[in-house]
């Protein structure tokens, strides 16, 4: 009894007969398992660092974002300025912060509607088969067939840059693998026991789909999800290096990259920081994906 106990399935001061606590195992088995992948407890910290600081981007920056000061121009790192400045004076610690609230915001809400997205097409898909099944990964495969970085440049030459139809866009154009993901999840939750006797008692399809197989194909969505934002970032940045994202004055770590890029070998300074930002979260996001893929699969848990 206390060999079990001790795992976590039975608590030795419960009375006889009580139900196990299998929410604080559950827990408790997630957590063992992801503090054991010590990249993604790494990720997780300096990921949360830097939401704080871009968070409170308007109570750390010393400067305005747009601030310019004629006598500041292209600075390199001092007390002053401790990133330097761009070529008009601006501070660049500055538009750090301010650009990530924006390229963080975009690739956050970006993942949000791909992942909603794909979880929808994916869900149905697997749960009514046939035709349908048939027909949204045929959709599938020609979405995935087009290339998304040619097709990101046209609707945002047409959008104008405005965000949140940058967020939109780039959402909808990463929708796929989390369908395909979905989906097969879907397939396997559907012929579970709980899932047919809640078909049995005639409990409607929404119902079954919302409250018995989504909650039980959480793991690979929060996955797909966490992974999605660092794929959004990327795309955010290639399209602002190119002119066609988030513009000036409004900073974004693309655009900041696309502004330095006449001046790499002169003033690294400009590329080195924005740069190291977009790496940094992009690997810290990766590194968290798989300490949560890790940490939620049950065939892997010890």
């Amino acid at each position: 009894m206390n060999a079990v106990a001790r795992r976590g399935k039975l608590d030795p001061q419960a009375a006889p007969g009580a139900a196990p606590d299998v929410a604080v195992s559950q827990k408790q088995l997630f957590w063992r398992q992801f503090r054991r992948h010590r990249l993604a407890l790494v990720s997780a910290a300096v990921l949360c660092a830097l939401a704080a600081l871009v968070i409170l981007a308007p109570w750390i920056a010393p400067y305005p974002f747009d601030a310019i000061d004629p006598t500041q121009f292209r600075k390199p790192p001092s007390p002053a300025h401790i990133m330097g400045t761009d070529d008009i004076g601006r501070d660049l610690f500055t538009r750090l912060l301010y650009g990530g609230r924006i390229s963080l915001a975009i690739g956050i809400f970006s993942a949000m509607v791909g992942t909603s997205v794909g979880t929808l097409m994916g869900s149905l898909a697997g749960y009514y088969g046939r035709a349908l099944d048939n027909l949204i990964m045929r959709v599938t495969d020609v979405a995935f067939s087009i290339p998304s970085l040619p097709l990101l440049i046209i609707l945002s030459a047409y959008a104008k840059s405005a965000i949140p139809v940058m967020i939109l866009v780039i959402g909808l154009l990463s929708w796929m693998s989390t369908a395909r993901i979905v989906r097969a999840t879907v397939l396997s939750i559907r012929e579970r026991d709980f899932t047919l006797a809640a078909r049995a008692v005639g409990a409607p399809d929404v119902r079954i789909i919302a409250r018995h197989i989504l909650p039980n194909a959480l793991a690979p969505i929060i996955v797909g999800a966490t992974l999605g934002v660092g794929g959004a970032i990327i795309a955010e940045s290639s399209l602002s290096f190119l002119g066609l994202g988030v513009q000036v004055p409004t900073p974004s770590w693309g655009n900041m990259l696309q502004d330095s890029q006449s001046t790499m070998a002169s003033r690294p300074w400009l590329t080195i920081f924005p740069g190291m930002a977009i790496l940094i979260t992009v690997l810290g996001i990766n590194f968290l994906g798989d300490g949560l893929r890790d940490a939620l699969d049950p065939t892997i848990r010890s």
